[in-house]
């Protein structure tokens, strides 16, 4: 009689996702502390042992439920290696473990996590890229219907990855009732909640605790710097634009650091590195936040733009650091208000701005509240929730 192969008991707990096998194990050979594996294209990648202790994915280690990790790697002596290392015929990589443990690894989820230098920037290449723009954004605006979004998951989804990948989105055909909103924002997750309310009224107000509920005009801004972590998404649903005035005016963040980044490397490098006091007060309320204008993901790309001027304190820098630090400041202020960056739109009755907070600095002009009604509707989600959503949609 056959002996059972052990390792069959080592069946991998699925991840959420799916890692189609691209390509696949041929050849395994052993260094003292790692195992090298060699790919059908010939790329050869290190795996070292406690990496893949680390990342076996049994039922003993991953709990099948939640497919959570049980396992740490403390639990296991640092010298660990394998015993035995093998391809069986559907191409897995099984391991036999010193202490009798076995593990099995899906090809597709080895290679989507390999780590050699080929196939991280592989894995670098293939994030989701920010498309810069400027003032064609007017003649260019992704534009998507309510109904179909609401009705139709793909819809969704491409709206989603407009506002993922551009930043900027107009919905057209939305109801002017006011339990709309929320609604449409739960298509993609819940709402974050401000002082301002889960939901709020961006309207000329006599006791406004912003000057956003003015009808003066309101400079480019990102809502809500003075939080630990701004809005990711805003909606602002126009409910009555009857006003005189009143127009939006979006620019690209992104776009304005990238393009400050290559005319004035030394005053971009100046909004990354000093922290900028945001601050915003009122009667029942008191928020304070010290951050850069200009926020670096971990791969040192730019990933948000903090801005108000009339939310912001006065600096706080080293004497010698501050003449630099208001060039670095005048000059982003300054190309926000270069043509080549702007776009400028009224926005009717029906129709619903969707933008990324932390990317698209807003503003609107002065409008004339004798003249006719103005009254949108706004909320925030996270950026976290966008992608999420885009991540279930995608499966």
């Amino acid at each position: 009689m056959n002996a059972v192969d052990p390792s069959l008991d080592a069946a991998p707990i699925a991840d959420w996702r799916s890692y189609p096998i691209s390509t696949g194990l041929v050849g395994l050979s052993s260094t003292s502390d790692s195992l090298e594996v060699t790919w059908s294209d010939a790329r050869t990648s290190p795996f070292h042992h406690q990496w893949l202790r680390d990342n076996c994915t049994c039922s003993q280690c991953v709990y099948s439920v939640t497919r959570e990790q049980l396992f740490e790697i403390v639990d296991v002596p640092p010298e660990l290696h394998p015993q035995r290392t093998r391809i069986d015929q559907q191409g897995h990589l099984l391991i036999d473990w010193q202490d009798g443990h076995h593990s099995r690894f899906h090809p597709g989820w080895l290679r989507a996590h390999a780590y050699d230098d080929a196939s991280r920037a592989e894995r670098r290449a293939l994030r989701p890229q920010s498309r810069l723009w400027g003032a064609e954004m007017g003649e260019q605006l992704p534009q998507f219907d309510y109904q179909a979004v609401m009705e139709d998951d793909a819809a969704l989804l491409q709206w989603l990855l407009a506002v993922r990948d551009i930043g900027l989105t107009q919905l057209r055909g939305v109801p002017t009732s006011e339990d709309v909103l929320p609604v449409l924002a739960k298509r993609i997750s819940f709402i974050r909640q401000s002082n301002f309310g889960v939901l709020f009224d961006v309207q000329s107000k006599a006791d406004a605790d912003s000057n956003a509920y003015t009808s003066f005009n309101l400079p480019l801004h990102t809502d809500l710097p003075t939080r630990e972590l701004q809005p990711g998404l805003q909606f602002l649903h126009c409910l009555v634009n009857d006003a005189t005035g009143g127009e939006s005016v979006f620019v690209d963040g992104f776009a304005i650091a990238a393009a400050l980044q290559q005319e004035a490397p030394e005053l971009f490098q100046i909004l990354c590195d000093t922290p900028i006091e945001f601050r915003n007060r009122s009667r029942t309320s008191d928020y304070h936040r010290m951050a850069p204008i200009i926020g670096l993901d971990a791969y040192g790309v730019i990933s948000e733009i903090r801005m108000g001027n009339f939310l912001r304190g006065a600096f706080d820098a080293p004497a010698e650091r501050m003449p630099a630090l208001y060039s670095a400041y005048r000059r982003f202020i300054e190309m926000t208000r270069e043509p080549r960056f702007r776009v400028q739109r009224r926005l009717d009755a029906g129709q619903l701005w969707c933008f990324d907070n932390r990317r698209t600095l807003h503003a609107r002009t002065e409008f004339d509240p004798a003249s006719g009604a103005r009254h949108f509707k706004g909320c925030y989600v996270d950026r976290d929730e966008l992608l999420s959503r885009i991540h279930v949609l995608q499966r």
